[in-house]
């Protein structure tokens, strides 16, 4: 009966650890695409905000990942850094494109 219990309570664990991750996978992706928005209209400073928020999420969902996911999820993490860099330095056009590369690697981690 404990070793059915020691399984149950595994499982369950394992499953709200992969909950936990495609949440923050999912605020991470509506994020970076508020960022690509933004970067569109022209404003680094939104930009920056965004992909800051989708940059906190991603890297909260690359600590439980697993395998290929989260090598999309680390280069999403990378992109967004880089979008937040050249927001920073209001190159909107570099900060946009960095911003699309991870919404493309946000979206391959869902996959």
């Amino acid at each position: 009966m404990k070793k059915i219990l020691s399984v149950i309570a595994g499982s369950l664990l394992f499953l709200s650890v992969t909950v936990f991750a495609e949440e923050h996978l999912n605020a991470a992706l509506e994020h970076a695409n508020a960022a690509v928005t933004e970067g569109k209209a022209g404003s680094a400073p939104k930009l920056a905000v965004h992909a800051k928020a989708a940059l906190d999420h991603s890297l909260a969902a690359s600590l439980v990942a697993k395998s290929v996911s989260k090598n999309h999820i680390d280069a999403a993490s990378k992109s967004l850094q880089q979008a937040i860099d050249h927001a920073a330095l209001s190159h909107v056009q570099p900060a946009t494109k960095a911003s699309e590369e991870a919404v493309t690697h946000l979206s391959a981690a869902k996959k």
